[in-house]
């Protein structure tokens, strides 16, 4: 029997400056700074992931840098925005430290929840959503709970009692709602909430992760700079990754082959709204504990990269890692 998929693995975006990325990340956000390494199918562009003490699954953010992009524009099909967990008595703490640091903060809520909408250097769209006690712990019972970075070896962190404590969810807007809705019930998704612009979908039990699909007619996007590639869903195992890969090739979905990603394996499908979901196999770690204390310190590449290393690293665009 398939099981349904676990929640959020990662969400992957399209930047501009690594420089800038990593400052806004890692010192605004606090999030951690877990991983430096290349697009494995564009090697001469970064990839940098963030995310939570151990890079957990559920709270990594993952980012394809490209600082001559054009920026993108938001519209059908696309990721709209990117929706973080923070404890739910936090939100003025987050308020005041995006203000001080001239990002622009709206106040809003969304099915009941206090949020604050802002937008990072690359304009894309992200979300803090304050959520109850209970979806911010327990951290130290569960090897695969999220475990919130902070520093207090350096000013100006976040005190982890107010840090981010992962990925929420996403909101999607899709080409064709009702396609995107299927693969969403597919991965074992279900209703819990509707507005005049939005239906809420969420992944019972686990982490609880939402997809909000967005009813409201827009425009056309365009993909660039800011734009949100994928969102990323766990499975439990290659194997079952292959048997989803079975299922969703049955189905008539567009789906590639499974891909090795050096830390986890991975498939993609892009549904029939044009919505690009990623499948990826439940390995914690992204390798930090072998890299520690400063796992984004070096440049990683996976083994068949590797004989490539000086060539690869001369071309990559500058890089201060803070």
């Amino acid at each position: 029997m398939l099981s349904d998929t676990l929640g959020v693995h990662h969400v992957s975006v399209v930047a501009g400056d690594p420089t800038e990325n990593r400052r806004f990340y890692a010192e605004t956000l606090g999030l951690r700074f877990l991983l430096r390494t290349v697009n494995f199918e564009e090697p001469f562009v970064y990839h940098l992931y963030y995310g939570d003490e151990r890079g957990t699954p559920g709270s990594v953010l993952t980012f394809f840098t490209y600082p001559r992009e054009d920026s993108g524009r938001i519209g059908k099909p696309d990721i709209t925005t990117a929706a973080l967990r923070v404890p739910a008595d936090s939100m003025d703490f987050w308020y005041d430290r995006l203000a001080e640091r001239d990002v622009t903060v709206d106040r809003t809520e969304r099915f009941g929840e206090p949020v604050l909408a802002f937008a990072d250097p690359d304009g894309t769209s992200l979300e803090l959503v304050g959520v109850a006690e209970s979806e911010t712990g327990p951290t130290d019972l569960d090897e695969r709970a999220d475990r919130p970075w902070t520093d207090g070896s350096s000013e100006g962190k976040v005190p982890a009692e107010r840090a981010i404590r992962g990925v929420r969810g996403v909101s999607v807007r899709s080409a064709d709602p009702y396609v995107t809705a299927s693969l969403l019930d597919t991965f074992g998704f279900e209703i819990v909430a509707e507005r005049d612009d939005a239906v809420r979908y969420r992944l019972p039990g686990g982490r609880e992760s939402t997809v909000d699909l967005l009813t409201d007619d827009a425009e056309y996007g365009k993909e660039g700079r800011g734009s949100i590639h994928h969102v990323a869903l766990s499975v439990e195992s290659g194997e079952q990754l292959r048997e989803w890969r079975a299922l969703l090739d049955e189905r008539d979905f567009d789906v590639s082959r499974v891909k090795d990603r050096h830390f986890f394996e991975s498939l993609y499908v892009r549904d029939g709204g044009g919505v690009l979901f990623e499948l990826a196999t439940e390995r914690p770690g992204l390798g930090v504990a072998d890299r520690e204390p400063d796992p984004g310190g070096d440049l990683v590449l996976p083994p068949w990269l590797e004989e490539d290393r000086e060539m690869i690293a001369g071309q990559l665009p500058p890089f201060d890692d803070g």
